[in-house]
């Protein structure tokens, strides 16, 4: 059986920790999923997938999104940007994800003054524009090895994939779907303040749509 590993850096979060993580997954059937949380020892019983202590080979790998910041290094992120560095399967980061491949590759990171956490237009190289959720203060300023092929008006490295490896990262939120956001307000991990900023939650791309259907 082919092998997901979810570098899982929201595992100590019920809804855009589990939940979030559960409608990653969704999009890989058939894969037995692996759940690596380096950054804490406080993580949610998802009720799915193997919680393993360092990284084991694998088919896929997906970087989730963090409450930690790659503006701001700890340890534990060396043990990620060996695994960016050297891994040779396809390669999907999201968020905190999105930031810390590129950073890993060369790239530079800095945080904002102000959070943004907002539905907003991407527009791709090809002329596509997509709504997709944001909620990020650390950004993207040099994308390193990484090409950056789609961006937001508060976001100028929104959307990258790398030039030779399977590689594809993106700043939104694609795993927020409307039942996650509506979740996370109910189980208190997002206020009502929050939840407002989103409008109607929805998304023009999912997790396949805006990653893994992409030609890499």
């Amino acid at each position: 059986m082919a092998k997901l590993l979810v570098v899982d850096l929201l595992a100590e979060r019920e809804a855009f920790g589990k939940k979030g993580v559960e409608e990653i997954v969704r999009h890989f059937p058939g894969h037995e999923v692996l759940l690596w949380a380096p950054h804490t020892d406080d993580v949610r019983d998802y009720q799915f997938g193997k919680r393993i202590d360092k990284p084991e080979e694998s088919d896929v790998i997906v970087i989730t999104g963090s409450r930690r910041n790659a503006s701001q290094w700890e340890p534990w992120m060396d043990d990620v940007a060996d695994l960016i560095r050297t891994c040779t399967v396809p390669l999907y980061g999201i968020c905190f994800g999105h930031q810390i491949i590129c950073k890993a590759l060369g790239g530079e990171v800095i945080r904002a003054q102000e959070n943004s956490g907002f539905i907003a237009e991407v527009t791709y190289n090809d002329g596509t524009v997509t709504k997709q959720l944001f909620t990020h203060q650390d950004h993207v300023v040099d994308s390193g090895e990484m090409e950056v092929i789609g961006s937001a008006a508060h976001c100028e490295i929104a959307v990258c994939k790398h030039p030779t490896r399977p590689i594809k990262t993106v700043q939104f939120h694609p795993e927020a779907v409307q039942s996650v956001i509506e979740y996370s307000l109910e189980c208190g991990d997002m206020t009502l303040e929050e939840r407002a900023a989103f409008g109607e939650g929805v998304q023009d791309l999912d997790v396949s749509q805006s990653l893994i259907l992409t030609n890499l």
